[in-house]
């Protein structure tokens, strides 16, 4: 039997956006695509998968979403009929815009100026890529009910606020765009590192966020910051097949085979690299980093003096704490484990990173450089008890039984 969670992951997000754009109302189409995914469990099992599995939930949602809206109306029957008519006309014709894609679609309708900053990201990564609760709440650092009730609270305000689902003016999209990029990177980085789950890695969702990029490439060729982003993700995910082994266990950067990398990708990814220069945003230092990483002939020769020079850039864009942390280990790894736990103190209480386990796994790895194994052991087990993928715990576990715990 075909793996059905993946299949509902691979098609949720384009038939919510696709349903979403025909009813013109984000609660009926999630609903909608919900009943129909619950009835493809009974159903499935039984019948087989269909041949076109998206096609069929995308029929039953659209036949769920008609139901609702009649038991809903109080108008007469014919009257009812003109209005899904209508609903039809207005969403089958061909529309002038260039947006191709209709998850593009939602990500710009998603990034309104009316909401806040977190609500925008927690509904796209919701509606769009499907994921639950849970894994956005872990995604921005938060509590799963204030993930939730925020959700709630945004597809309140764009109904109510009559926001229109679609994608604003051509003179509007640079204040929207930096949203999009950073929920398509926020979709990718859920599938490279999973948070949660029995696999360390989620194909699905990498190369959702790759297509989705490439798609907003030819929407806005001139935008530097989505080549920049598309360069990130492609030089990221030249190493996938090597992250982990047979066994599903996570490989560490240091050991992975790069003989076994994707030099397609990232031939693709420096020309993706190339073509953003002179961005200002903060995805290009991260590409750069990525891009030292994937061209090193070997762990011993990275370049690790020119990726701290990127961190120092990216952290004056984004004085982000998990920058800071991941800034603390290259230095470690440049300067010596000493240098990196005295920075990596600059950051440990940071109370954004309170429900992560960066901070524990970063000391607990420049403790075991430093010769320092029995107080490692401490930290990978602090780190350990924050949760995480069933492969990230197991590497956990792999790096205590190395220090002797």
């Amino acid at each position: 039997m075909t793996n059905l969670d993946g299949v509902f992951r691979r098609e949720w997000g384009p038939a919510v956006a696709a349903l979403a754009r025909w009813s013109g109302d984000l609660t009926i189409a999630e609903d909608a695509v919900q009943e129909a995914c619950a009835e493809a469990l009974r159903s499935w099992p039984r019948d087989g998968v269909p041949d076109h599995p998206g096609g069929w939930l995308m029929t039953v949602a659209r036949n769920r979403a008609r139901d609702r809206l009649r038991r809903e109306s109080v108008r007469p029957g014919k009257e009812l009929a003109a209005v899904v008519d209508d609903i039809r006309a207005r969403t089958d014709h061909c529309d002038p815009h260039p947006v191709r894609d209709d998850e593009l679609r939602m990500m710009f309708t998603c990034a309104h100026p009316a909401l806040d900053r977190q609500s925008q990201l927690a509904l796209t990564l919701r509606l769009v890529s499907g994921l639950t609760v849970a894994e956005i709440a872990r995604a921005l650092l938060q509590a799963d009910t204030a993930v939730g009730q925020r959700i709630t609270r945004a597809k309140n305000k764009i109904r109510h606020a009559n926001i229109p689902l679609r994608v604003p003016p051509v003179e509007l999209l640079p204040q929207r765009t930096p949203h999009v990029l950073s929920c398509i990177y926020s979709v990718f980085t859920e599938g490279y590192w999973s948070t949660a789950g029995p696999s360390a890695i989620r194909d699905e969702l990498c190369d959702e966020g790759i297509r989705l990029a490439g798609e907003l490439c030819v929407l806005m060729p001139t935008e530097l910051e989505a080549h920049a982003l598309t360069a990130l993700m492609l030089l990221h995910d030249a190493r996938r097949l090597t992250r982990v082994d047979d066994a599903g266990a996570l490989v560490s950067l240091e050991d992975q085979d790069r003989r076994r990398w994707d030099r397609g990708r990232i031939t693709r990814g420096l020309d993706r690299l190339r073509q953003a220069q002179g961005s200002t945003g903060p995805y290009l230092p991260q590409a750069v980093i990525a891009a030292l990483h994937a061209t090193a002939p070997s762990w011993d020769q990275t370049d690790w003096r020119t990726i701290c020079t990127a961190y120092d850039r990216l952290l004056q864009l984004t004085n982000s704490p998990v920058v800071r942390a991941n800034r603390a280990l290259a230095i470690g790894l440049r300067d010596g484990p000493d240098a990196g736990l005295a920075a990596l103190e600059q950051v440990a209480h940071d109370p954004r990173l309170a429900h992560s386990s960066l901070v524990a796994s970063v000391r607990a790895d420049l403790l075991r450089r430093a010769g320092r194994p029995s107080e490692a052991v401490t930290w990978y087990r602090i780190a350990l008890e924050a949760g995480g993928s069933e492969p990230g715990r197991a590497f956990l576990r792999r790096r205590i039984a190395e220090c002797g715990g």
